[in-house]
């Protein structure tokens, strides 16, 4: 009998090197939170009010004083300064008051990586806190994609990605994989560190890349500190580093706001397994007795739910009880899982990644002022890599009225592609109603794979209101 581990998501990011990935780190942006506005003031002017929440929620009344709040967090600090100020506090007063449920959430998904963290993080020698980095990057999910093409629990560029070790293709994206995005994570910011010897200009750095944060440095008159260059900084950058010191705050002072939450996400206990072939995940979960959604909670930067046969060593995660499954009848399992939808796959591959032409349509795209590479790519599907080699662009710099040659998909070519069913098992489960989106999905092309299937159809059966669709999300079909 399949037996299945159900996770439930509660909530849904050399010194010359790390310089030449400014324009692109510019692209990337984190949670959206609501930015205090204003100038900095005074400890003592910060207001304090009692809120009211609707009548069907909890009332909250913010009754901590500045002070109170100012030493809870000097009592906090460790390596990391946590200050206190009017901006810190516009943050404290969203994670525990406006938005309780989210703070509740991450308590709930920190088991799933925290541990995790806190090993790396020691390794690198680096501050503990720096693990609740992640929740402003990310609200730790794993495959997580910013509007600026921004991936992972850490939030990597394709650029930054690659310079820090991070591969990525049509088949897998190592800034969805856990352990290899935090351990380049700590890398960087071990790096952002040493460029400017003050953490919180690390994490401004990290944010908006090294080269905004010296430029702000150089506008301020050459001062030396975070609040003090603060007004220089990019407005999503004034945000981060309160976001980070509030959410440091709310995460360690939870029970203080009655936010203690003390049921915990888990994933399936696993085993690795080291392969070196072509492997079908829903006919290995099929074979060992699991779930593909196990599989795929457990593997978050297999993006299309198959690994490829291209010499390299994948080390992948299976529930225990599939391992054992596995184990039983080794040969003829991992025979069968490396026949189903291999040759579509391959097809499939080599047609949509890594800059191909074959088989997309050209069009123009006129820049228009205030666009980047990376909210184009995000508009075509495409990368921003792909888009730099049609163009011969050596950098991300381009200019309004600039005509770019994209290659796109064209419509129906998925769904018209000459390939056998097996082809659509990469994608599609025939033995259930749900489909699980992947990165660069639409309602649209998800709509054409499938007879019958329409996107006003998808939106009824879904109860969505708008078209946007996150990757892992499971979408019910029929």
């Amino acid at each position: 009998m399949m037996r299945c581990f159900f996770l439930v998501t509660f909530f849904t990011f050399s010194s010359a090197m790390l310089f030449a990935q400014e324009e692109e780190e510019s692209e990337r942006d984190t949670l959206e939170l609501p930015t205090p506005t204003g100038d900095l003031i005074p400890l003592d002017s910060v207001p304090i009010t009692l809120i009211t929440l609707p009548s069907d929620l909890e009332y909250i009344p913010a009754d901590d004083t500045p002070e109170l709040l100012a030493d809870r967090l000097a009592c906090l600090q460790q390596i990391i300064p946590l200050t206190y100020n009017n901006a810190v506090h516009g943050f404290i007063n969203y994670f525990t008051v406006r938005n309780r449920e989210y703070t509740r959430s991450m308590q709930r998904k920190q088991d799933l990586f925290f541990p995790m963290f806190e090993k790396i993080l020691a390794q690198y020698n680096l501050p503990d806190e720096l693990k609740y980095l992640s929740i402003i990057e990310s609200a730790l999910n794993p495959r997580a994609v910013s509007r600026a093409r921004a991936v992972g629990l850490w939030q990597f560029m394709s650029g930054t990605g690659r310079y820090m070790g991070l591969h990525s293709d049509w088949y897998v994206d190592e800034r969805m994989d856990p352990e290899k995005s935090t351990d380049a994570a700590c890398r960087y910011l071990a790096q952002l560190h040493s460029i400017f010897g003050d953490w919180e200009l690390a994490l401004a750095a990290y944010n908006s890349g090294p080269g905004t944060v010296r430029k702000a440095i150089r506008r301020s008159g050459y001062k030396k500190s975070f609040w003090e260059i603060y007004p220089h900084l990019p407005r999503e950058t004034r945000a981060y580093v309160p976001q980070f010191i509030a959410m440091n705050y709310a995460m360690n002072y939870a029970e203080k706001h009655n936010l203690l939450e003390t049921a915990r996400e888990e994933l399936p206990l696993s085993d690795t397994l080291a392969i070196k072939q072509f492997v079908h995940f829903e006919s290995l979960a099929s074979l060992t007795g699991t779930c593909l959604e196990d599989l795929q909670k457990l593997n978050p930067s297999v993006q299309r739910n198959v690994l490829p046969d291209n010499g390299k060593v994948h080390i992948m995660k299976i529930p225990i009880h599939a391992k054992e499954t596995l184990n039983l009848n080794k040969v003829s399992i991992l025979d069968s899982v490396s026949r189903v939808g291999k040759k579509e796959a391959e097809v499939l591959a080599k047609k949509y990644s890594g800059g191909s032409t074959e088989g997309r349509e050209m069009i123009s795209h006129k820049v228009r002022s205030g666009d980047v590479l990376g909210s184009i790519a995000m508009r075509y599907h495409v990368r921003v890599t792909d888009i730099k080699k049609w163009n011969n662009l050596r950098s991300d710099r381009i200019h309004s009225g600039q005509r770019l040659a994209i290659w796109v998909v064209p419509s129906g070519a998925i769904a018209s592609a000459k390939t056998s069913p097996a082809s659509q098992q990469t994608l599609l489960s025939p033995n259930t109603k749900t489909y699980t989106v992947q990165t660069g999905d639409t309602l649209w092309n998800i709509s054409k794979r499938i007879p019958g299937l329409t996107v006003e159809k998808i939106k009824a059966l879904n109860n969505l209101k708008g078209n946007s669709l996150k990757p892992g999300q499971k979408l019910i079909i029929s």
